[in-house]
């Protein structure tokens, strides 16, 4: 029932909150894992990016969540969502082995590489948590820009302003190349890196980190 709901709640609250979508024929139908990779200013990211997902392949994304999120209000509102739970106190490797497993059964993992909201609109410097689940699982990327989700619900607002947002896909990325290297710190920032430079050109925004 629960996953029934989830299928058809969040195309509808995705509809009335997107202006379009770009590169939507990006997104993998096959039955694959891979990792969605979007910049992240709004809790609105959430219900705009599920939504896509699925009317775009008729497929559920799982989102990793810090773990403060699954407490209080909002704990049922990230169940919903289908999140995973994420320590970053404690390195979220709990967190990553979740994920880690989901991808290798074939299922869509949506990241924020940044890890939290941004105060400003603007991109933040990313965490590597989004290169090391990449080369464990061996598992493509999707870059993701989301333009004006900020507008709409940014940090502190608890209403959502009744504006739309663009969402802009890129082409899978691949790190074959990097297989193996999920341990190495320079390997790990390099494809971060390549990742936000791209998740930025689609964001319309530059990654100056």
């Amino acid at each position: 029932m629960a996953n029934i709901l989830h299928l058809k709640i969040l195309p509808l609250i995705a509809r009335l909150y997107i202006k379009k979508v770009n590169g939507k024929e990006n997104i993998s139908k096959n039955n694959k894992g891979f990792i969605v990779a979007a910049n992240h200013a709004s809790y609105i990211d959430h219900f705009i990016l599920g939504g896509t997902i699925i009317l775009s392949s008729g497929r559920m994304a799982y989102f990793l969540a810090k773990k403060e999120h699954f407490e209080g209000l909002q704990r049922k509102w990230h169940e919903f969502l289908h999140a995973i739970p994420i320590d970053r106190q404690a390195g979220g490797k709990s967190g990553l082995k979740m994920a880690l497993k989901a991808l290798k059964h074939g299922k869509i993992i949506v990241i924020y590489p940044e890890g939290t909201r941004t105060l400003t609109g603007k991109l933040q410097k990313a965490k590597t948590g989004v290169a090391r689940l990449a080369l464990a699982a061996k598992v493509p990327v999707l870059p993701v820009g989301l333009v004006g989700t900020f507008e709409i619900l940014p940090k502190g607002i608890y209403i959502p302003r009744f504006k739309k947002a663009t969402v802009n896909i890129g082409k899978l990325m691949y790190f074959d190349g990097f297989y193996g290297k999920e341990n190495n710190k320079k390997a790990l920032r390099l494809v971060t890196t390549k990742i936000m430079k791209k998740i930025a050109k689609l964001a319309k925004q530059k990654y100056n980190y």
